[in-house]
């Protein structure tokens, strides 16, 4: 009878309980998810927030001061069209425009609170506007008293002027036109006011006044666009620097993760998976008939007690045999 080979397997299985061991891997692995799960609600959370403040506060309100400027503006052409005409059509208009900045600017103080303090020197320059203007309809008198032949006068005189400036265009540069036809039109302008105004000293008065309102508002509501086009880029920058941040961070830590899983794939099998191995090559050589085996079994739980089980099973097969 040939003799048998005697072999040995090591059963190495540190620490307490498989269960325990596998829970312990499984939480482990579980955890290293959290900080990136973590940073990306985070950035997410920072940059919805900043998105959020632009589209419900910052862009409203930046385009209801672009919308404030242009209803002043006409405002002011239609107080000149009702000055220079005394037109009761252009009156009607300058008292809608001005209830329109009036309803804008009381829209931009309840939309963002930070702007409170800027748009109410707004509304008080157009309340201040709006006294001036009608001080100045009352000065105007009835409709149809302005001054239809002089101001006819003033406009043939302007326009013989373009004429003579057209004539010596040839010889002049497109920048000498252009500041010569600048110079015409404000000349222009300050004509038919005079020739407006001639007849009435308080008129003159209060219509420089309603100049420096006028333009008061203006830069006031062009202050409130700029201060929030200067808030909707500053958060850009921010979502920007956000979202890079954002990149650098999830990136680091995914590679630590990464690099923990790999960690633990190696020593879970090894601590695991390596026991139950030497196991089933003790059981295989026991099923061929060779029961000189020998057990060198380390630690505890419950790989430890099936190895001590099937060393006991072999050395009762064994001593049947």
């Amino acid at each position: 009878m040939p003799s048998r080979i005697r072999r040995s397997f090591r059963v190495l299985a540190p620490g307490s309980s498989l269960r325990r061991r596998v829970a312990y891997s499984l939480a482990i692995v579980r955890l290293i998810l959290v900080p990136v799960i973590v940073l990306a609600v985070y950035y997410l959370f920072q940059v919805g927030f900043i998105v959020d403040r632009i589209v419900s506060y910052d862009a409203p309100a930046a385009t209801l001061a672009q919308q404030a400027t242009i209803e002043m503006l006409d405002a002011r052409r239609s107080e000149r069209n009702y000055l220079l005409l005394n037109d009761p059509g252009s009156l009607q208009a300058v008292r809608d425009s001005i209830g329109k900045v009036e309803q804008i600017l009381n829209a931009i103080r309840d939309l963002n609170p930070s702007d409170q303090e800027l748009t109410q020197q707004a509304l008080d320059a157009l309340h201040q506007y709006r006294q001036q203007f009608e001080t100045a309809v009352a000065l105007m008198g009835k409709p149809g008293q302005a001054q239809a032949d002089r101001i006819n006068e003033v406009v043939r005189a302007y326009e013989r002027d373009l004429d003579n400036l057209l004539k010596s265009a040839p010889h002049k540069s497109r920048a000498q036109l252009i500041e010569e036809l600048r110079e015409r039109v404000d000349s222009f302008d300050t004509q038919i006011s005079k020739t407006v105004q001639e007849g009435n000293p308080a008129l003159r008065q209060i219509t420089s006044a309603l100049q420096n309102s006028g333009r008061e508002v203006l830069d006031l509501a062009s202050q409130l666009e700029a201060r929030n086009w200067g808030r909707i880029e500053n958060d850009h920058r921010k979502a920007k620097r956000l979202i890079s941040r954002a990149e650098w961070s999830l990136a680091i830590v995914s590679t630590i993760t990464f690099l923990v899983s790999v960690w633990i794939s190696f020593v879970l099998p090894r601590q695991v998976v390596k026991p139950l191995i030497s196991l089933k090559e003790a059981v295989d050589h026991a099923a061929a008939g060779n029961y000189e085996i020998d057990f060198d079994i380390q630690g505890a739980g419950e790989v430890v007690e099936l190895a001590n089980s099937i060393r006991n099973l072999i050395a009762h097969l064994r001593e049947v045999k």
